[in-house]
């Protein structure tokens, strides 16, 4: 029998017997049969939990996302939420060694670092050393590991006779298919040199709008004259652009497992961007299964649905609830790695990786308390709880979270936030030593400890230089410090006394901050742009700052777009401003200082438009030199020279701070690498007897259901007796 009807059945003749309303007996006989599968249930898993059962003991990790990838497509992507889900999926030539520091490049598809040569212009090779001068043409030649194989995918599906089964497909067909998984067959092949060749092509198609295709024309040979080409096909017809028709003169294949790379000038940092996802492979299949009318209109695109040689592939995308990656049952497997040349266990070690969206900090954050994401970033509200700070002003996790086995990560971001001088103003700018002084003298008095401290709840390592810990160059300890602003005392640099600052400022011809011109108070100002209730704060931190040398300081804030128009005609004078690494080269953040590149004269990075010839001519010897003592010896000469300019008060780096529970492995943070999902691990069934224990169902409820029950059971049994009792009477 039903038991929905079983139910009804037994309610109704309780119902007639004790003249009870038929509501009440069917709650009564509901929960009375419920009870016995209730009280097992709340003693043996959380109630709360909010994924599928049989899911428990797999390997997949739990995340979020708070904002949809918009390009997975590697020739547009370019933005950090894409990168969590391209760097799993696609494969470009280079990655970063995950242990080494400073940061390292290693071959990825390769089957070793790529072999570079320079020729003149008369097209004959050169002997190293290379002068600069004589450099007409940089070939890099590049050579593919075998047996590399693409994930599952219908655009590689073929029939029997090697006809490809979805490259004609008709209008109705295309309409009738929704997800990639209406397609029902799928195939596979080789990843080959061509396929390389093919994803540097795209740079240059005008419909997809790579981001870095103006700055790869002025490297890769002939790049910008296919683009023109491809411009103009595209002017003349709609059609899809075959581009195995077009040839590339800065990317040809030499052999199935070789193709060579052209540079029109010498650019040793050209390695870097060969660890990014512009440079993954496509296979020209992907371009002509996704370029067939109809299916961009179905989300058909390499932008939902990636074709990689990864660890993983994206079965699931759905950008308002969760985005599923599942191991590519054709990669290759890759051991652990390694600084001692060790063997170590085969890549990837979880199955999957389920990431939730999550709009909110809060409910994330506690939804990780309740260990149902197994790692997270620390949500505002929550970092008084998780975090504390030693009597070394170390962060430490707190004595609640070291209980339940959470651990803390905290890695410097290859990033810097600084306080510029525009060296264009007749005040703070220029290299007149009242100017310099004047500068000197700030970079003492503002306390970028103190601002760490109040507005980044610590999470910030004081600038020294230009350059970030982790970089080639960096100088760590007391070789490392800034004398004109810190000392080296008991082990540590401790920020010069405000006094040091005051006898720089009255040399410069400010004493006491006057300025002799007004014999007032010397006025400066900050230009900068509102946004949020902290700037406020902020704003009037930096006011404090100034006084403490008696000098007025005058914030001209205003929207983002004035703001851009004044640092782009050279009108602010004081601002604050940063970068992050595009990689970890020592070229990429002192570029920011190198006159050519002066924002307001050359529309350029160099913000504060600092222009130094001697600085110059270190720069272009440092960015053509390898990695070396001799490189060393330049940088040093660099930063010596830019901090006596002081052309920024140097700031400080930001740290990502990162929780993840017990029965994840301890990750080693690497900021420059985007695929690291391969390396981790994770213990399921520790992760499934701790849920347990911080989620424990309120029993409480389940115990006075069953009080209910016993006390209605009475009431039953009272009446049965009066009833019966009644009739022998």
């Amino acid at each position: 029998m039903d038991v929905d009807v079983a139910i009804r059945a037994l309610s109704a003749r309780l119902a007639r017997s004790l003249r009870l309303p038929m509501r009440l007996c069917a709650a009564w006989v509901a929960t009375f049969l419920l009870l016995p599968v209730a009280l097992p249930l709340a003693a043996s898993e959380p109630w709360n939990a909010p994924y599928d059962r049989a899911d428990r003991a797999r390997a997949i990790l739990y995340s979020t996302f708070q904002t949809p990838p918009r390009h997975l497509d590697p020739v547009s992507s370019y933005s950090e939420n894409e990168a969590v889900f391209t760097g799993q999926i696609y494969e470009p030539p280079l990655q970063y060694h995950y242990l080494k520091r400073p940061y390292e490049l290693e071959p990825l598809t390769l089957k070793e670092m790529p072999e570079v040569e320079y020729r003149n212009a008369a097209g004959r090779r050169l002997e190293e050393p290379v002068v600069g001068d004589e450099v007409a043409s940089v070939v890099y030649r590049l050579r593919v590991r075998q047996g590399i194989r693409y994930a599952p995918h219908p655009a590689l599906a073929k029939d029997a006779a090697g006809r490809y089964h979805y490259h004609a497909l008709s209008a109705q067909e295309i309409a009738e298919a929704d997800a990639l998984a209406d397609f029902a067959h799928t195939g596979t092949r080789e990843l080959v040199a061509a396929d390389y060749v093919h994803q540097i092509k795209r740079l240059a198609h005008p419909d997809l709008h790579s981001p870095i295709l103006g700055f790869m024309e002025r490297y890769i040979a002939g790049l910008g004259e296919l683009a023109g080409t491809l411009r103009d096909a595209r002017a003349r017809s709609t059609a899809p652009l075959d581009l195995t028709k077009f040839p590339l003169e800065g990317a040809r294949v030499v052999d199935r497992y070789t193709f060579e790379i052209v540079l029109k000038e010498r650019y040793p940092q050209f390695l870097y961007w060969l660890a990014m996802p512009f440079f993954a492979p496509m296979p020209w299949e992907a371009d002509r299964f996704h370029d067939q009318p109809g299916m961009a209109e179905r989300n058909l695109t390499l932008d939902w649905h990636p074709l990689g040689t990864g660890p993983y592939r994206l079965i699931e995308n759905n950008p308002n609830r969760r985005m599923v990656l599942v191991r590519n049952p054709e990669f290759r497997g890759e051991v652990w790695p390694s600084l001692t040349g060790g063997n170590g266990p085969l890549l990837p070690r979880i199955d999957e990786v389920h990431f939730m969206l999550e709009k909110e900090e809060i409910p994330e954050w506690n939804k990780f308390l309740q260990g149902y994401y197994d790692t997270s970033p620390i949500a505002p509200d929550g970092f008084e709880q998780a975090i504390r700070f030693n009597a070394r002003g170390e962060p430490e996790i707190t004595a609640e979270m070291a209980a339940k086995g959470t651990r803390l990560s905290v890695a410097t971001r290859m990033s810097i936030s600084y306080l510029g001088f525009n060296m264009l103003d007749p005040v703070v700018g220029g290299n007149s030593r009242r100017a310099r002084l004047l500068r000197q003298a700030l970079a003492i008095a503002v306390d970028f400890e103190e601002l760490i401290s109040i507005f980044g709840n610590g999470r910030g390592v004081p600038a020294q230089g230009p350059l970030p810990p982790g970089i080639f160059g960096h100088r760590a300890g007391k070789s490392g410090i800034n004398a004109k602003v810190y000392r080296w005392q008991h082990g540590r640099a401790t920020r010069r006394a405000l006094e040091d600052a005051r006898v720089l400022l009255a040399d410069a011809g400010y004493p006491g901050g006057m300025d002799p011109a007004t014999n007032r108070a010397l006025v400066l100002h900050l230009d900068a742009t509102s946004s949020g209730p902290d700037t406020k704060a902020l704003f009037g931190w930096y006011r404090k700052q100034f006084a403490k040398l008696g000098l007025d300081l005058v914030v001209r804030s205003t929207d983002y777009n004035r703001f851009q128009e004044k640092m782009q005609q050279g009108d602010a004078q004081i601002f604050t401003w940063g970068w992050n690494a595009d990689y970890p080269d020592p070229e990429n953040f002192l570029f920011l200082l190198y006159g050519p590149n002066g924002k307001a004269r050359y529309q350029g990075e160099n913000a504060a438009n600092y222009a130094n010839p001697e600085f110059d001519a270190l720069f272009q010897r440092m960015r053509d030199l390898p990695n070396s003592r001799e490189r060393q010896e330049v940088i040093d000469e660099i930063v010596t020279l830019v901090r006596n300019d002081s052309p920024w008060l140097w700031g400080f780096h930001p740290q990502a701070y990162a929780l993840e529970h017990a029965w994840m492995d301890a990750a080693e943070p690497n900021l420059m690498a985007r695929n690291t999902l391969k390396y981790r691990q994770l213990d399921p069934a520790l992760r499934v007897k701790l849920q347990a224990r911080w989620n424990q169902p309120a029993r409480g409820v389940v115990w006075f259901l069953a009080g209910c029950i016993l006390g209605l059971g009475a009431l039953v049994l009272w009446r049965l007796r009066q009833r019966t009792r009644a009739m022998i009477s």
